[in-house]
């Protein structure tokens, strides 16, 4: 076990089986045995009242769909913070939340214990959202502009996104300040062997051993990229460096 403090994550959902799913391979999954990062994975139907475990009902004011009961989500909430601890966040994956960028993982990153609400069906009850939370509120974070059947897949992202940055957790760290979005550009080029393949070859200054010219390559090929795929951020980018950022 590691002696550094332990970054955890508490996720609520109709499917707790699903975790630790991918976030149990490779690093992440390393660093979760290495205790390195701690997963809870809590059934929200272990909340509801009734015989039939129901968390859901139609909604107020008619619609397609079924709408998750504030009562049994505000219980689930409570009963898993009673268990694991409160969470520094608390955050409800949603479509029409604020869009989870590298910026925003390096803030939950660097919180010691977030608690993820994974809904489903037509979403959940407004007042779940509105309602007045010791710790902070919920707040709403989205993968992007489109729409899942559920939160579990997005929350195996967000997470996939910040384990990646605790310490210790990938073998070189200097690979991080180099990735997409870091600064402020999306990532150059890679190449390894064979020299050629399928008549393809490898930049000649890869090869030349002169790391300054290498370094320079790298980065005009970022910029390229970037203005060419990404020019938002290519555009963000130039501003930042008239601005000497």
């Amino acid at each position: 076990m590691s002696s550094q403090p332990v970054w955890s994550a508490t996720i609520l959902t109709l499917f707790p089986e699903a975790f630790p799913g991918i976030l149990g391979t490779s690093l992440p999954g390393k660093a979760l045995r290495d205790g390195l990062w701690a997963l809870n994975a809590v059934q929200i139907r272990d909340f509801a009242t009734d015989k039939h475990a129901t968390v859901d009902d139609t909604p107020y004011g008619g619609g397609a769909g079924m709408v998750m009961r504030a009562d049994v989500l505000d219980d689930a909430i409570q009963g898993a913070q009673a268990t694991f601890g409160a969470a520094s966040r608390k955050i409800y994956l949603s479509p029409r939340g604020r869009v989870l960028n590298q910026a925003l993982v390096k803030e939950l990153a660097a919180e010691k214990h977030l608690l993820v609400l994974c809904g489903r069906y037509e979403g959940i009850d407004q007042r779940v959202i509105d309602a007045p939370r010791e710790g902070g509120a919920l707040e709403e974070i989205s993968l992007g502009d489109f729409v899942l059947a559920g939160g579990e897949v997005a929350a195996m992202a967000m997470l996939e996104a910040c384990v990646r940055l605790l310490p210790g957790v990938l073998g070189n760290a200097a690979t991080l300040g180099e990735e997409s979005f870091e600064a402020g550009l999306l990532e150059y080029p890679h190449y390894t062997k064979p020299a050629e393949w399928q008549g393809l070859g490898v930049p000649e200054v890869l090869t030349s051993g002169n790391h300054a010219k290498i370094k320079q390559w790298r980065h005009e090929m970022a910029e390229k990229i970037t203005k060419a795929r990404r020019p938002d951020l290519y555009n963000t980018f130039r501003e930042g460096k008239k601005s000497g950022f």
